[in-house]
């Protein structure tokens, strides 16, 4: 039973605005992949969203180019292995610092699939995007879908070639341009530029730009639609990642229903809002219908909110037949706010914990990192003069990119002599540094079979320094066990 005022007067409607509606989408049906899909492309408020969020992989692009000095302020350089980021210098044995980052952009990505479903696919993923792009330059160049569908069908002429000619090789180019962006976030951008116009790249950057050129040309060009719904896994998982209080795009089937296609002069007391223009679908990426419900091919994108809006402004309806809703509002009930929901705060947890790992790794990231390995044979060394000598290898890491002159230290005990720190040790740029060290002690001042000493490394850099505990080994005691 529908309320009178959810009614549609049709006769008070123009009726050539729905004849339109229904002679511009009439040949579109819901994908199952036995054909190409020309999505409609159409404005309105999530078409301009997904413009907006599509902006970030600009970074992308334009972020191997930054400069911090005289290096790239990004870059990860995996033949030196060294990471760095900015001011930052993060070499292997910091790796679990992007460890935390990666955890934590895995977690919030299952976070904001509980809230808001796949907004990652609808709005930022990288095949999402480049199909965008890739039909936005189909449509300029052959027209609208159904143009682009006659073209398709049309026998092969000049014109069809040259229009299919400049469509492909802007597509391989946009394809060239993301397989040398991402290398050149691994290698500097200035050489690696240099390096292609000399025909001299080295031979893995050269597979890796040619796998992306692939890469981006069919999945984005031919398989589009298809590699969200049968090759892409977080549209495997998604479905135990949401819940009855997860926002989707969701058609309102109690405002909607029945539906049924408007002519003039018939009357529709027995239909809902929606008019079965198939719109929805028209403009759909994956070419579903969003009518029938969450779909593995639904990317969460919004554009049919867009489309169905735009018919209801047509014909005198409220806008939100399809709306970003939850499964317990479109059924009216209570829905759960989010702080109330137990998997949200389990994700916010492992966030917090990433973010804090993370925050703290780099807060503690030190120029220089010392440690002291003692030699085990022998443990120690009865002197002549009676004195006791430990023998320690010092392993120093220099995390920054210059040589440092460092100073070393050993304190701890009384008349402690070192052997090997009188003058400073020259310590390799980005590399580890080894240096031995004896230390002797008088066996007078030895009270037990060992006891804590502490070495200590300066450099004329503010803050590069480093101090490491360890342990000096002697004798049991006359009269001990």
């Amino acid at each position: 039973m529908k309320n009178a005022d959810s009614l549609i007067d049709v006769a008070q409607i123009d009726s050539t605005q729905i004849d339109d509606i229904y002679a511009e989408v009439g040949q579109w049906h819901v994908n199952v992949g036995e054909q190409k899909i020309h999505p409609k492309r159409m404005p309105g408020r999530w078409r301009s969203v997904k413009w907006w969020t599509s902006s970030v992989w600009l970074l992308f692009f334009l972020g191997p180019y930054l400069r911090w000095g005289d290096r790239q302020a990004v870059l990860f350089d995996l033949p030196a292995q060294k990471f760095y980021l900015f001011g930052l210098t993060v070499l292997v044995q910091d790796l679990w610092i992007l460890a935390m980052i990666l955890l934590f952009f895995a977690i919030l990505l299952a976070v904001v699939t509980a809230l808001a479903g796949r907004v990652f696919c609808g709005y930022f993923c990288f095949q999402t995007v480049w199909t965008d792009v890739f039909v936005l330059i189909e449509e300029w160049l052959e027209g609208k879908p159904r143009q682009r569908q006659q073209l398709d069908e049309a026998p092969w002429s000049l014109a069809k070639l040259r229009i299919k000619a400049i469509k492909h090789g802007l597509w391989l180019l946009i394809g060239l341009l993301t397989g040398v962006s991402f290398v050149a976030w691994f290698m500097d951008a200035g050489e690696l530029w240099r390096g292609m116009l000399a025909l001299s790249l080295p031979l893995e950057a050269s597979i890796t730009i040619g796998a992306f050129v692939f890469g981006t040309y069919s999945l984005a060009g031919f398989m589009r639609e298809q590699t969200c719904m049968w090759l892409c896994p977080y549209s495997r998982i998604q479905g135990v990642m949401v819940d009855q209080d997860t926002v989707l795009p969701a058609y309102d089937a109690v405002r909607g229903e029945s539906r049924g296609r408007r002519k003039k002069g018939q009357p529709d007391d027995h239909l809902g809002d929606c008019i079965d223009c198939n719109l929805c679908v028209a403009v759909c990426p994956t070419g579903i219908d969003i009518r029938d419900g969450q779909q593995q091919g639904c990317i969460t994108c919004g554009l049919c909110i867009d489309a169905c809006d735009s018919v209801m402004e047509k014909i005198g309806r409220p806008k939100g037949l399809v709306r970003y809703d939850s499964l317990n509002g479109l059924l009216g009930k209570t829905q759960a706010r989010w702080f109330k929901r137990p998997r949200v705060w389990v994700y916010f947890g492992i966030l917090a914990f990433s973010v804090v790992g993370g925050a703290w790794g780099l807060a503690t990231l030190d120029g220089l990192e010392l440690k002291v390995i003692h030699h085990r044979q022998p443990m120690f060394v009865m002197q002549s003069d009676g004195s006791i000598q430990n023998r320690y290898q010092l392993k120093l890491l220099n995390k920054t990119d210059q040589p440092l002159q460092a100073s070393i230290n050993v304190s701890g005990a009384p008349g402690l002599k070192a052997v090997g720190v009188s003058k400073p040790v020259l310590l390799a740029p980005s590399g580890i540094t080894a240096h031995e060290v004896f230390v002797r002690i008088p066996a007078k001042w030895l009270d037990s079979d060992s006891l804590q000493i502490d070495f200590s490394v300066s450099t004329p850099l503010e803050g590069i320094n480093a101090t490491r505990k360890a342990v000096f080994i002697g004798p049991a005691p006359s009269g001990g066990s």
